[in-house]
C-alpha cells in the first residue's frame, strides 16, 4: 500500500484514539461507547478526499481500540503509510533564500522528514527565523524576524498554548518603496509545532498572510 497520510492527518487520528481510549475508560454504557467509536471513525474518514479498499480497511481499524497497547499497535500501523516531506538537501534549501547570504542551516541528517508539515528553524546569531513549505508540488520559502515572548500563548499555526513568540515579516506593499509589516505568535520549536498540527488550513493560511501584499 501506498503512502496516503499526511504528518497533520496523523497527528489528528492520533488525537482521535486518544478521545476513543478516555472513552472506554469513563463509561460502561454500551451505547455510548458504540456511538464514540462511529464519531471517531467519521472523523478520521472526513480527513481525506479519496480512499481505497485497503485504506479503509486500515483506517477502519480504529474502532477497535480499547487502551494504550491497542492504540500503540493502530498507530505504527499507521506510520508506515506517512507521506514524508518531500527531502531537501543544503544546496536546495539555500537555493530557497537566495538573498540571505550567510544563511544558517538545520542539520538535514538528523530531520524526520515523516514528522514534518513543514520545515521551519531559527537563527538565534540574527533573530531570525526561516520557513520551507511544500503545496501542490512547489516549495514556499519565508523568513522573518523573531521575538520569543516570556509568556505561553497560543500558536496560530497549531493552535495550541505553548511557548512561542513575535514572528514578523516584512514585505513590500503596493508602492516599490512602500514595506509593510506583518506579525503573528507562533511556536519557538518548530518541531513540536508539526507534532501539534492536525490540519494544514491554519498552516497555509497564515504562510499567505505573511506572503500577501
Amino acid at each position: 500500500m501506498e503512502a496516503f497520510i499526511r504528518s497533520d492527518q496523523y497527528n489528528y487520528i492520533q488525537d482521535q484514539t486518544r478521545n476513543l481510549i478516555q472513552g472506554h475508560t469513563t463509561t460502561n454504557d454500551a451505547a455510548v461507547t458504540q456511538a464514540l467509536k462511529s464519531l471517531t471513525l467519521e472523523k478520521v474518514f472526513k480527513c481525506f478526499n479519496h480512499l481505497n479498499e485497503n485504506q479503509i480497511n486500515l483506517l477502519q481499524q480504529v474502532e477497535s481500540i480499547k487502551d494504550e497497547t491497542e492504540a500503540i499497535f493502530f498507530l505504527s500501523r499507521l506510520k508506515q503509510h506517512i507521506i514524508p516531506f518531500p527531502k531537501l538537501n543544503e544546496k536546495e534549501i539555500r537555493d530557497l533564500f537566495p538573498k540571505v547570504k550567510k544563511l544558517k542551516i538545520p542539520d538535514i541528517n538528523h530531520i524526520n522528514w515523516n514528522e514534518l508539515s513543514y520545515l521551519s528553524w531559527n537563527d538565534h546569531g540574527s533573530n531570525r527565523k526561516y520557513f520551507i513549505h511544500f503545496q501542490h508540488g512547489n516549495y514556499y520559502s519565508l523568513r522573518g524576524s523573531f521575538k520569543p515572548s516570556a509568556q505561553k500563548g497560543m500558536c496560530t499555526i497549531c493552535n495550541e498554548y505553548e511557548h512561542v513568540g513575535m514572528f514578523t515579516a516584512t514585505l513590500k506593499g503596493g508602492g516599490s518603496d512602500h514595506l509593510v509589516r506583518r506579525g503573528n505568535y507562533i511556536c519557538q520549536d518548530s518541531y513540536n509545532c508539526n507534532q501539534n498540527l492536525k490540519s494544514l488550513e491554519p498552516l497555509e493560511s497564515f504562510i499567505q498572510l505573511m506572503k500577501s501584499q
